[in-house]
């Protein structure tokens, strides 16, 4: 074990019998200017995705709750009677969205200076990056066509179907949209493989179906490109009737092919929605970018190392007054409070921990059993760092491990511990030496 590793076990059981502990919050929205704290505010509200603030989550609905009714509205203004009683009442609402979700991209470019990865650069360029970003560039697509139809002449019927794009903003508050695109990167190579082999067995029952029934239905079976349309349909057990074969050969061969077709298309659609099932499971909440910075542990850390932290943490929602784990139970992960407060109770003492706090970390370092039964005393947003994460982490940043520890280490030297670790760490490891 690293001496680094070794400090920050160390440090974390002193914090964990109860000392106080003094922690710098990432964003100052009590003192500094007005508009910093302002600034700052709507950060937290918009982007940091902190799922205990009030104002936060009432946003979230408001949007989720505004994007579904533009949805709603534009399939009911398709139909002719109602555009023609409500088309003044469906313009009005679709103006005051427009009007809405113009602020909301505006007030995101003006508050991601704040955005923890992209500080120490200048707000033009951190504008620029941020804009250029999937999430703003969707949200420019939402607005675009209504300021361009005011400079140009466009199809209304075109602007209608556009607006469908609003759908797309739903990815910001939802795990499960905002899992989809980690679940086709995570299952790429299984999906790729699929692909191909659909495409195998689309040629084959194509080539197979020209040479049984080419010469007898040379309109439609003349070519292996004009069969396809045959076995594309057969595989995929739509069968719209408009061609078959007509020899028995050919219907044998057909039915051959519709069996294929059940596995072919079970193949990728179980790969899908296996990878969804785990993804959808391991993401109670979204975990943004914002989220992971503003726990005090991850505070400074490289954008490289937070961007696969992102990816790699479980959120968990518990309920009050359930069981997180038992003294004596094996340790597998490390949790993060976002929301919440737990309470641990050691074998002769009992402590409460909240918002920032985090347990389990002998599971990361010691690989120890857990040394108090812990508690949930409200609902808790927790993130999951699990054994085989956090080893990972370290494969590809091993810089992560010094920051973890000196972050640890700041923040027992705050509260007034002054021991000299190192002297400790290196009696340990004389210790060892002569053991060995």
């Amino acid at each position: 074990m690293g001496a680094r590793l070794m400090m920050l076990w160390r440090r974390s059981r002193k914090l964990s019998a109860g000392l106080p502990v003094r922690r710098e919050p990432l964003y100052d929205t009590q003192t500094g200017p007005g508009s910093v704290r302002l600034r700052q505010r709507l950060y937290l509200i918009l982007e940091a995705g902190k799922t205990g603030d009030q104002a936060s989550r009432l946003f979230d609905w408001f949007m989720v709750s505004l994007i579904l009714a533009n949805v709603l509205a534009f399939a009911a203004e398709t139909e002719p009677w109602i555009a023609a009683q409500y088309g003044q009442a469906f313009s009005l609402f679709n103006l005051i969205s427009i009007g809405i979700f113009t602020c909301e991209y505006l007030f995101r470019l003006w508050v991601c200076v704040d955005h923890p990865p992209l500080k120490g650069q200048t707000p033009f360029m951190v504008r620029v990056k941020w804009a250029l970003t999937p999430s703003m560039l969707i949200d420019l697509a939402v607005i675009l066509p209504f300021y361009l139809s005011m400079m140009l002449t466009v199809d209304l019927r075109v602007l209608r179907v556009v607006r469908l794009l609003r759908f797309l903003k739903l990815a910001r508050f939802s795990p499960a949209l905002h899992s989809i695109g980690r679940v086709l990167a995570n299952e790429k190579r299984a999906i790729l493989g699929a692909v191909i082999v659909m495409f195998g067995l689309l040629v084959f029952a194509a080539t197979g179906i020209y040479w049984i029934e080419g010469r007898i239905q040379p309109e439609v079976f003349g070519s292996v490109p004009r069969a396809m349309w045959w076995a594309l349909a057969t595989l995929t057990t739509v069968g719209y009737g408009d061609v078959v074969p007509i020899t028995p050969l050919g219907r044998l061969f057909g039915g051959l092919v519709m069996v294929f077709g059940l596995g072919m298309f079970a193949l990728p659609i179980a790969i899908v929605s296996s990878g969804f099932s785990r993804e959808i499971h391991r993401r109670d909440f979204v975990v943004s970018w914002g989220m992971v910075a503003r726990v005090p542990l991850f505070q400074g850390m490289k954008p490289a190392v937070l961007a696969d932290l992102v990816d790699l943490l479980e959120a968990q929602v518990v309920e009050a007054n359930t069981v997180l784990a038992y003294r004596g139970d094996a340790a597998d992960a490390m949790y993060f409070i976002v929301v919440g407060r737990v309470h641990v109770a050691f074998e002769d003492r009992s402590i409460e921990l909240g918002e920032g706090d985090f347990f389990g970390e002998m599971a990361l370092i010691a690989n120890r059993r857990r040394s108090g039964t812990i508690v949930s005393l409200t609902r808790v947003h927790l993130l999951k760092l699990g054994v085989g994460q956090f080893r990972q982490i370290l494969a590809h940043h091993p810089d992560a491990e010094a920051h973890i520890a000196a972050a640890v280490r700041d923040r027992g030297l705050a509260s007034g511990e002054t021991d000299d670790l190192e002297q400790e760490i290196a009696v340990e490891q004389k210790e060892k030496a002569e053991t060995d």
